[in-house]
């Protein structure tokens, strides 16, 4: 259905696919990156540009892979082992001032599989400035380890009930 002007309704586009990550240290803190201001509105605003590794998910490719591909994609790391599979996925809209311009218009926003990984590296494996081996844009131009509980509030709020879910998902696995 498209609205007056011939805009599309955002209620009729699809998800994108995605994953997340959580990736926690030996402590059961949460690593967070600080978003690059050029990222784009869908994802910073003042005092909301920290968030956990996310990416798409490549047509034909399991969300598993994706959650690996696009953690060293971000950050560099792949000394990580699986701790926890959160039991749903989890979709949040994008605002309607934004959505018309992230992904082009073609989503109404995102779905997503998170995944929860131990850190089983040394700090000096993170490279947020050049990640996957400097062949990636960087996403972060910070990061910090992080409580779990702090996470839903550090998040952009359209974001925040996905991060409600993930905390809700993975508690256990917090310090």
């Amino acid at each position: 259905m498209r609205s007056a002007k011939g805009v599309p309704n955002l209620k009729d586009l699809p998800y994108r696919s995605c994953v997340g990550v959580m990736l926690l240290n030996s402590e059961g803190l949460v690593f967070v990156g600080r978003r690059r201001s050029e990222s784009g509105s869908e994802h910073v605003a003042d005092g909301y540009a920290w968030q956990m590794p996310q990416g798409g998910i490549d047509p034909g490719e399991d969300p598993y892979q994706a959650a690996i591909r696009e953690l060293y994609e971000e950050t560099s790391v792949s000394t990580v082992s699986l701790l926890a599979e959160a039991p749903d996925w989890y979709a949040y809209d994008l605002p309607s001032m934004v959505a018309g311009r992230a992904w082009r218009g073609r989503y109404r926003g995102q779905i997503q599989k998170w995944f929860a990984f131990r850190f089983e590296g040394d700090e000096s494996e993170i490279n947020i400035l050049q990640p996957g081996g400097g062949h990636h844009k960087p996403e972060f131009d910070e990061w910090r380890w992080e409580e779990m509980s702090r996470l839903p509030e550090l998040i952009i709020p359209f974001k925040r009930p996905v991060y409600e879910n993930v905390v809700a998902a993975f508690r256990g696995l917090a310090r």
